[in-house]
């Protein structure tokens, strides 16, 4: 899968705009996005999802432009074919672990890998926790793992080991990025920091040119 972006730009309601440089993602590699906090890192990620509509610009996926697409067909893209592992989790509090990920087959994914994932991540035996009762880092790990389960073609990752320590987020990332090579996945990492650089492929800056 390839995916392409194009003199894209995102208004926001302060009118503020940020425009991106020009990107270009690719299966099998993976990508870091470096840059300080409101500079558009989450914005981009939201848009290649089809969570936001840029203000102008091309989302090439395959050559075909996902600006274009109904949102209905954006949704359907997203759950057939994107892990999103967001900044904020969104687990279900109230929910067990395993449920949380087992949510998913009302969007008909297999879960099967997610007791796999679950002890190879370390959190194998919280699976009957509800997500209420766990630490952020061991939230955070559920969220990895519910991304990953779909065996999806695109993997997107809003500041992955947020609430990691430095030994547990740099396995994180380097299972990441080892599973988009073996699994021919695109992998889109944001983050702030720079010390994950070398795991990635690419190393993208993003300065956010942006103006009132």
């Amino acid at each position: 899968m390839k995916i392409e972006c194009k003199n894209l730009s995102k208004i926001y309601k302060n009118e503020s705009e940020i425009r991106y440089p020009d990107f270009v993602f690719e299966s099998g590699k993976s990508y870091l996005l470096l840059g300080t906090s409101g500079c558009g890192k989450s914005t981009l990620l939201n848009m290649i999802a089809g969570v936001l509509s840029p203000s102008a610009g091309q989302i090439l996926i395959d050559e075909e432009n996902a600006v274009e697409w109904q949102q209905k067909k954006k949704d359907l893209f997203r759950i057939q074919n994107i892990g999103y592992i967001y900044q904020d989790f969104k687990l279900i509090d109230e929910m067990t672990v395993l449920d949380n990920i087992d949510i998913l087959r009302l969007e008909h994914v297999d879960t099967a890998k997610a007791p796999k994932l679950l002890e190879k991540l370390g959190i194998e035996e919280q699976k009957n926790k509800r997500v209420k009762h766990l630490s952020g880092g061991q939230k955070q790990r559920v969220a990895i793992v519910r991304a990953l389960v779909k065996n999806p073609a695109i993997v997107l990752a809003d500041e992955p080991t947020g609430n990691l320590n430095f030994e547990i987020g740099a396995a994180v990332i380097e299972d990441l990025v080892k599973s988009a090579k073996s699994d021919d996945t695109v992998l889109i990492v944001v983050t702030h920091e720079q010390k994950f650089a070398p795991y990635f492929d690419e190393v993208i800056h993003i300065g956010g040119e942006s103006r009132a």
